[in-house]
């Protein structure tokens, strides 16, 4: 029997840059079928030694009078072949060379693939990486773009409550001298009866006097007379009651212009569009004076949640466009609707209309008809920009020279 490999090296990859040895070309030969072929050219006492002269196959002595022959691969030996039977020794060579090419190509080709697999796995690793890098600079980026695109809408929200409160104060300013004649008025004879209403009380401490001095009936009948206590008694209830008119009158302008004013608050609350319209109505009211008359067709109303002060100031500046839209006498028509999802709100004024060429653009920033100075151009853009912020959606039809209709609708629930 022959012997069995006594030198077997851990199995390692190959590459192009090392020497193929006799025991990594055996690893992909079935060895106890080459030894039998062996033994039957070369006789039972052959061996097969590797280059360094270890046995690979046969018994660990050499036999005596044995022939040693090389066997090559690409003309360096790679190991030996030893027998007695010399006549065998040249097809034995011949059957290992032919085994170690074979091997050979076999190991070029894998080694081909491994260094393929290799260079794949590396490029592939060098690519993980740029992607690594690549992601986090992306990150990176992301980061920035959101802490940008924050203080970009803070940016936006502060120069929207800017324009908010500079078109409030436009048409406050605008409203001030009315809105003061508005107050004045009422006040005005409020002052006058708490006067007239004085003199009054005068005169009834007179004849409180006598009457406390024990004066007989003649002489109180006639200072009755001469003090007209008759005219007093019927003209004093009508001074107080005239007088209680005037500051419910100062009190609901009051109450309109508080409303108006919170349009810088935060939070939303829960609000009767008729009655932020009447508010509207009641600020602007010194504005239709006796050419514009003021028709108000209010339905019943559902709550609506909303910035309250935000939509009474987009009434109030559709109510004074519409206002100046009369050059001389006219009707502004408002009024409200619900069809159960939604709010609507119509402003019809009878002034000259919008020119078809200027419908597209009455919306956009800065954009008026009005002479300079007279206005910023933002009363229309603010209202869209609100009613928007609504979920709704405002619109205009106008001919020129027949009126003007904005129409507002406000969804009662909006889309989250």
């Amino acid at each position: 029997m022959h012997a069995a490999m006594t030198d077997t090296a851990p199995q390692t990859h190959l590459y192009f840059d090392q020497d193929i040895t006799l025991r990594d070309l055996l690893k992909v030969v079935d060895l106890a079928r080459l030894a039998s072929v062996l033994e039957a050219l070369l006789g039972a006492d052959m061996r097969l030694l590797a280059a360094d002269g270890r046995v690979v196959l046969g018994s660990a002595t050499p036999p005596a009078g044995a022939g040693r022959a090389p066997f090559k691969l690409e003309l360096e030996p790679v190991g030996y072949l030893e027998s007695t039977r010399r006549d065998g020794l040249s097809a034995a060579v011949t059957l290992m060379e032919i085994l170690a090419q074979t091997a050979a190509r076999y190991f070029m080709a894998a080694a081909v693939q491994m260094e393929s697999v290799k260079l794949d796995y590396e490029e592939l690793l060098e690519k993980n990486t740029l992607l690594r890098a690549s992601e986090e600079r992306y990150r990176e980026l992301a980061a920035s773009l959101e802490r940008r695109v924050a203080e970009q809408v803070q940016t936006i929200e502060a120069t929207q409550r800017q324009l908010y409160q500079a078109e409030k104060l436009a048409s406050v300013g605008q409203l001030a001298a009315g809105v003061a004649h508005e107050i004045n008025n009422p006040l005005g004879f409020v002052r006058s009866n708490l006067n007239s209403a004085a003199g009054y009380v005068a005169q009834f401490g007179k004849l409180g006097a006598l009457i406390r001095s024990g004066q007989s009936g003649a002489l109180l009948a006639a200072a009755w007379r001469n003090e007209q206590m008759d005219q007093v008694l019927e003209d004093f209830p009508l001074l107080l009651q005239e007088s209680v008119d005037g500051v419910v009158r100062v009190a609901k302008i009051v109450s309109a212009l508080k409303d108006f004013s919170s349009i810088d608050q935060a939070e939303e609350t829960t609000a009767d569009v008729n009655r932020l319209l009447q508010n509207a109505c009641e600020v602007a009211g010194s504005e239709f004076g006796s050419r514009v008359q003021l028709i108000t067709e209010y339905r019943p109303l559902p709550a609506l949640r909303c910035h309250a002060g935000r939509l009474s100031q987009v009434f109030m500046n559709l109510l004074l466009n519409a206002v100046q839209a009369i050059p001389e006498s006219g009707e502004v028509r408002v009024a409200t609707a619900s069809d159960g999802r939604a709010v609507t709100v119509r402003i019809t004024d009878t002034g000259k209309g919008i020119p078809e060429a200027q419908l597209a653009r009455i919306f956009d920033p800065f954009f008026t008809t009005r002479a300079v100075g007279q206005g910023t151009g933002l009363g229309l853009t603010v209202a869209r920009d609100v009613v928007q912020a609504h979920g709704g959606h405002i619109g205009v039809e106008s001919r020129a020279g027949a009126g003007t209709t904005f129409t507002i609708v406000l969804p009662l629930t909006r889309e989250a």
